[in-house]
């Protein structure tokens, strides 16, 4: 695969049907999000927050750059888009807000947060610097820990496909596409984030079902988005067609071993 990591696993089974560098270590970028997601489920589980409250953002998470829903200082906009706008649009103006939310205002309590839920998921290799995945030393992931917390993330929280299966979503008279390329046009795809700096290079974690088959594959440091993608729906691919045998898998993506 010309890519820098890759995992497949069959989220029926939990099988890994396929791995290459792991246990890399690569910069996760906005696949970050997915933890900054899961801690806002939890808080919404707990009913702390609401995810029909209207959350107040700050001139910090407006002014945030990257990425972006185009938040504006001041206006009030319900958690449920909020979330919609992290999954969708990947904006790192709505994860701010929902980190800010979500910890009071204090953005330090909530990487803390999320570091310590790492550890608690068994995600030995991944450190987390912020809710966004800007670029922040040492902020570090891998395709086991992705998939760890992809996994754990998606069990708890099944509802939260709703988010990461939304292919489009309007704030504020503006349409944005959901940077998942392969929903809709892979069958059975229905999930989950994709994320990009320059130090990470393209990165995605996939979730797709057809009949009773369910997989979920992380490919890190594609070159291109093209080519992320394309190694992608090869590993879905190839899943599919042997669900159940990493051998045949690796055959059908041409490694011998």
């Amino acid at each position: 695969m010309p890519v820098r990591s890759a995992m497949l696993i069959n989220l029926d089974t939990g099988r890994i049907l396929y791995e290459q560098s792991a246990d890399a270590a690569i910069p996760p970028a906005s696949l970050t999000k997915l933890m900054s997601m899961f801690l806002a489920m939890d808080a919404v589980k707990a009913k702390s927050v609401s995810l029909n409250e209207k959350v107040r953002v700050s001139r910090q998470s407006a002014a945030t750059g990257g990425s972006s829903m185009h938040l504006r200082a001041g206006e009030r906009v319900p958690l449920v888009r909020l979330l919609t706008g992290m999954a969708v649009a990947s904006g790192n103006d709505a994860a701010m807000a929902v980190a800010q939310r979500v910890s009071g205002g204090n953005i330090r309590n909530f990487v803390r947060r999320m570091n310590s839920k790492a550890r608690t998921l068994g995600m030995r290799r991944t450190v987390f610097k912020n809710p966004t995945g800007l670029p922040a030393a040492g902020q570090k992931t891998t395709a086991r820990d992705m998939v760890t917390l992809s996994r754990a993330y998606l069990r708890a929280h099944p509802g939260a496909m709703r988010f990461h299966s939304t292919r489009f979503f309007l704030h504020r008279g503006r349409t944005m596409r959901n940077t998942n390329a392969l929903l809709g046009t892979v069958a059975g795809v229905n999930g989950l984030k994709t994320g990009w700096t320059v130090a990470s290079g393209y990165n995605i974690v996939v979730t797709a079902q057809r009949g009773k088959t369910r997989l979920l594959a992380v490919v890190l440091g594609g070159n291109t988005k093209d080519r992320r993608d394309a190694s992608a729906r090869r590993l879905i691919e190839a899943g599919f067609r042997h669900p159940s045998s990493p051998k045949q898998v690796r055959h059908a993506l041409g490694r011998r071993r």
